[in-house]
């Protein structure tokens, strides 16, 4: 359940940020409730994921997600550019945290 509630942590990262584009663009109240709810939701979440994933684990997986998540919203949504090298650039990051995933299961 710990995996579920870290990935659930990571989608509302990157609501978190899709929130503070929102926000710095448009300063409503509505962008600040979804930048700040998404957050708090997030936090909770992680904190929750973090009774059994170790912390490096935990942290490196949420961050990577909110990474990805964001980079891939920016481009998806806000028409941002992306080079090759930073695709492949996100594309490590996503090995290397599947990596730390493994390594997580087979510890024990």
């Amino acid at each position: 359940m710990s995996w579920m509630y870290l990935i659930l942590a990571g989608m509302f990262e990157v609501g978190g940020v899709v929130g503070l584009k929102r926000s710095a663009e448009h300063d409503t109240w509505a962008n600040s409730l979804i930048m700040l709810g998404s957050f708090a939701v997030s936090l909770f979440l992680l904190s929750l994921a973090m009774d059994t994933i170790t912390l490096g684990v935990a942290y490196a997986v949420w961050t990577a997600m909110g990474t990805v998540g964001a980079a891939v919203v920016g481009v998806w949504r806000y028409g941002e550019q992306m080079s090759k090298s930073r695709w492949l650039c996100l594309l490590g990051i996503i090995v290397v945290v599947a990596a730390l995933r493994l390594t997580e299961s087979s510890e024990g």
